[in-house]
């Protein structure tokens, strides 16, 4: 795979056919600049996994000439992978005073704050990265200060929108800079990489303020505690929700710690002048029941924050019980539907009133409908359209209609293709290694390495271990010790150990004497007896370990 230097390149390493992982390249004159370095999260196939991280391999012997990142907004799946990352990057990260406000809080707990160089970028004030230019134009979102990037370099303008929708009233902060992104259009465009989420979604996405009412005419129907989970990093709706405690004669109280995290982050920024004093949960027991608003950490089902503990009755210092109410102000993240349910599910067995955003109009989304990405189109006029940031149906449906809009050249690109935007026709010209990596024990690893493959493994298929002693003359001094974890239950589990045990001493005694003195073939020997046992008993391959201690003739009684 070769480019020229002077090849204006897109390299997408995650983010394009998923939601989530955001981590895309581009290079021009034999320089890099990176855009967004987010994570996803993990599912059921994933145990012990607790983030996703980009395959950043492809920049092993590039980060010399890698002039920064630039991060379009705050939310984790475009700056979340940061933390971990960064010491392989090592180069300066850009963004607008918001995002890197709540950057600067996840670095200080990784003891990063004093290494990271952070530059702030203005709206509407090109900035030089290396050889590009970069220029922020005000979108809304939900989430305060996103950015679309103008990028050029080489002559050319490229259109990079990161999540956006257009809102005529989003609550808190800019409206979208309607003026700019029709100059941009009328200067020329050879590429937009956009936004694919709503895709499918017919019309335009409603505005914050409908939220709003929603929330206020739906809390205020209620009796006893009410809770509302959202997104942390929505901040015009925590807003909202402050208003509805007022309008509702309830009192707020913040649950999680993500939540004051994100406040902390919007006050320093000038946002939320007026937030009141909130209740501390530790006066959470004094407060008449249909007096409070408690809002809370936990939209997606997240095992360990504060909507999940409460739904499961963990929660160090907050309960609801029958007769409560909570309202999820969120949307579902693709992959995230199971632990939701199972939230939602557990309140309603404890008989407390659950309504999401399909019983009333309490959530908005953050990205555009079909007729949002229409009148985009329309303005910026771009020579090429790249769908990004979607599932493939949504990605797909994304092409489609910027084929309809008549843009010239559509791709539906794929993680790691590096595709030439100029000089010349769009082309895909090479291919990056691209993959999954996780956090084990401090160490940066592939998510389908050996260790996270057997631990699956053992998830879906159980386990067997078998201890043997042997004398110095090969013999068996004892009975083997054989347990099992999820290979089979009650009678059956006693029969199974019984058998094994006998299996594995019959299987011994027919061993050559001379292969009794390899450890390699006793434990292959001993894996494929517990191996075939399990499969004729419970239908399962197991995760099978074998130990085997020698001992000298005194240590074993002879």
């Amino acid at each position: 795979m070769s480019w020229k230097k002077k090849d204006l390149l897109f390299v997408p390493l995650g983010g394009s056919g998923e939601i989530g992982m955001n981590a895309n390249l581009y290079h021009y004159d034999g320089v890099w600049m990176m855009v967004d370095l987010g994570i996803n999260f993990p599912d059921d196939s994933m145990p012990g996994v607790d983030v996703v991280l980009p395959d950043l391999s492809f920049l092993d012997d590039k980060t010399a000439n890698l002039a920064g990142l630039v991060i379009t907004h705050g939310h984790e799946d475009h700056l979340g992978a940061v933390p971990y990352l960064w010491r392989k990057l090592r180069c300066p990260v850009y963004g607008t005073a918001f995002t890197l406000s709540l950057l600067r809080q996840k670095l200080i707990e990784h003891g990063l704050e004093d290494d990271i160089p952070l530059k702030v970028i203005d709206y509407n004030r090109p900035v030089p990265i290396g050889p590009f230019t970069v220029e922020m134009i005000a979108l809304t979102h939900s989430i305060p200060d996103p950015a679309g990037l103008i990028i050029k370099a080489g002559g050319e303008q490229i259109f990079h929108t990161g999540d956006w929708k257009f809102d005529p009233d989003p609550q808190l902060g800019l409206i979208s800079d309607m003026d700019r992104l029709k100059s941009l259009g009328d200067e020329g465009v050879l590429a937009m990489i956009g936004d694919s989420t709503n895709a499918l979604v017919e019309g335009s996405t409603e505005s914050e303020e409908t939220a709003r009412q929603g929330l206020i005419d739906t809390i205020s129907q209620q009796k006893g505690r009410v809770a509302v989970t959202c997104f942390a990093s929505n901040v015009a709706r925590l807003n909202s929700l402050v208003e509805v405690a007022r309008q509702t004669d309830r009192s707020p109280m913040l649950v999680g710690r993500a939540l004051n995290r994100v406040v902390e982050a919007a006050r320093h920024c000038g946002y939320l002048k007026d937030w009141p004093d909130m209740l501390s949960m530790d006066d959470f027991s004094l407060i008449p029941r249909e007096n409070i608003l408690m809002i809370c950490s936990g939209s997606q089902g997240e095992p360990r924050s504060a909507m999940t503990r409460i739904a499961m009755g963990t929660h160090h210092l907050i309960s609801m019980e029958e007769g409560d109410t909570v309202l999820f102000s969120s949307r579902e993240i693709p992959g995230n539907e199971a632990a939701i349910g199972k939230v939602q599910d557990s309140l309603i067995m404890r008989g407390i009133k659950v309504i999401t955003a399909d019983d009333a109009p309490i959530h908005v989304s953050g990205h555009p409908a079909r007729d949002d990405m229409t009148a985009m189109y329309q303005m910026i006029r771009p020579d090429i359209a790249i769908p990004v940031h979607g599932t493939s149906r949504h990605v797909k449906a994304h092409a489609q209609l910027a084929k309809d809009c008549q843009v010239p050249q559509v791709h539906i690109p794929e993680n790691g293709q590096v595709i030439r935007l100029a000089p010349g026709p769009m082309r895909v010209i090479g291919g990056a290694e691209t993959g999954l990596m996780t956090i084990e024990g401090g160490d940066i690893i592939p998510l389908h390495g050996e260790a996270i493959q057997s631990r699956r493994k053992m998830m879906w298929n159980g386990s067997v271990t078998a201890s043997l002693v042997l004398s110095e003359r090969g013999e068996l001094c004892a009975s083997p010790m054989v347990t099992q974890n999820g290979i089979v239950d009650g009678d059956k589990a006693s029969s199974y150990l019984a058998e094994a045990m006998l299996l594995i001493e019959d299987a011994f005694t027919d061993m050559p004497k001379s292969a009794r003195f390899d450890d390699r073939k006793v434990e292959d020997m001993v894996a494929k007896a517990l191996r075939g046992l399990a499969k004729s008993m419970a239908g399962r391959k197991p995760v099978i370990q074998v130990h085997i201690l020698r001992v000298a003739a005194l240590d074993a009684g002879e």
